[in-house]
């Protein structure tokens, strides 16, 4: 039972730390010509401290589709609108952190 339980934890901790580099991947994917490792590396750091997975997800998308930031922020939607605070909140700590 004991190593079932470490083998669960185990996978839920790989599935995790996969899924968390979606905005490091988006980033280093872009076309910015001031991409890095490092600083993608970094802004990925700062989105692991203040979005969920699902909020990362959404964010990542914004590299490909600038546009799409724009109409959800300008969004009349309540549940755009926590999310945009979320935002602001891990764009905050990104440009604190990461320069």
């Amino acid at each position: 039972m004991r190593v079932m339980i470490l083998a669960a934890v185990a996978v839920f901790g790989l599935l995790g730390a996969v899924q968390a580099q979606t905005i490091e991947r988006a980033c280093m994917r872009s076309d910015r010509d001031a991409k890095s490792r490092a600083l993608c590396g970094c802004i990925q750091q700062a989105a692991d401290l203040t979005l969920n997975p699902s909020d990362q997800k959404l964010a990542s998308s914004f590299y490909k589709d600038p546009q799409k930031a724009q109409d959800m922020r300008q969004s009349p939607s309540r549940t755009h609108e926590r999310f945009w605070d979320r935002y602001r909140e891990y764009a905050q700590v990104a440009r604190t952190f990461c320069g």
